[in-house]
């Protein structure tokens, strides 16, 4: 008597579906991933054409396709403030620098403190650094803005700066700390036995280990500072002080029209060109930091 048994491979390939399913789920599922694509990139697709537009047709024609391209919006807006819009990318770059520097400084001394010193409270003080990633901004902008007035420290990048310099971005905090906790403690010992203290101990051994963490925290401080518009819009009242989401918004008012409009479109697509330059530079260090650090 004997028994026929069908093969393991001869199982599976009754069991996958035909070739003519797979290929209409993939074309379906490509279809599906191009129309989302295209509805994400209309806006920033609109933006461009908009700024090549004449002011009078941006919203009595909103067709991508423009009857006449012009680069008066380019023009007038990069003076529209009586004054070069590169003074707003100076001082974009400045505070965005500055942030930069403080949360590295800042963020990842108090990083180490929290991960490898052993000190009363260290639990109470971290847990109160988590907490903080939940408060929301706007609890704290009165009492800053009271803060730093009578200091008279308004119109002057100082209260955008002071704050990063102290170790108030919990959120950079709280990454580092995880990347430093997957550190050998090994290495921390050998540095102790060689007599370094702490703070030589963080400089030359677990300073050097953290590029990954330090790299995202750079990409991520440029994106957000750069982009920032609630903050700078408290403290900087002056025009010569503007960054650059501050001087977009003050070019559209009531008296500007239409014409507000295009050197709005104009000048917003110059504030792209550097995050774009730097995301396409970092990309490469910001997908390796996220892997690294476990941020995912």
């Amino acid at each position: 008597m004997t028994t026929n048994s069908a093969s393991p491979q001869v199982v599976l390939a009754n069991r996958r579906p035909p070739i003519a399913r797979r290929q209409i789920r993939s074309v379906l599922k490509h279809t599906g991933l191009c129309v989302f694509v295209a509805l994400m990139i209309y806006p920033l697709v609109w933006m461009v054409v908009s700024s090549l537009k004449p002011a009078n047709e941006i919203l009595t024609d909103p067709g991508i396709i423009p009857s006449e391209v012009t680069f008066e919006n380019f023009k007038e807006g990069w003076y529209a403030l009586n004054q070069p819009f590169s003074v707003f990318f100076l001082n974009s770059l400045v505070v965005t620098v500055g942030s930069i520097a403080g949360n590295l400084f800042s963020c990842s001394l108090t990083a180490y403190a929290l991960a490898r010193l052993q000190f009363r409270m260290r639990r109470v003080y971290f847990a109160i650094t988590l907490v903080s990633v939940m408060l929301p901004l706007h609890v704290l902008v009165i009492p800053q803005y009271i803060f730093f007035s009578q200091l008279g420290m308004v119109n002057t990048y100082w209260p955008l700066l002071i704050p990063k310099f102290l170790g108030t971005d919990a959120f950079f905090v709280f990454l580092m700390v995880q990347f430093i906790r997957t550190l050998p403690r090994e290495l921390d010992q050998a540095a102790w036995i060689d007599g370094a203290g702490p703070f030589r101990t963080f400089w030359h051994v677990i300073l050097p280990l953290m590029h990954p963490a330090l790299v995202t925290t750079t990409i991520f401080t440029f994106i957000w500072t750069w982009n920032d518009f609630f903050v700078p819009l408290i403290y900087l009242t002056r025009p010569e002080v503007y960054t650059v989401p501050v001087a977009l918004s003050s070019m559209v008012d009531s008296d500007s029209g239409q014409g507000g409009v295009g050197m709005l479109f104009a000048m917003s697509l110059l504030s792209l060109v550097p995050v774009l330059i730097f995301f396409t530079v970092a990309q490469k260090y910001l997908i390796r930091g996220i892997a690294t650090t476990g941020l995912k």
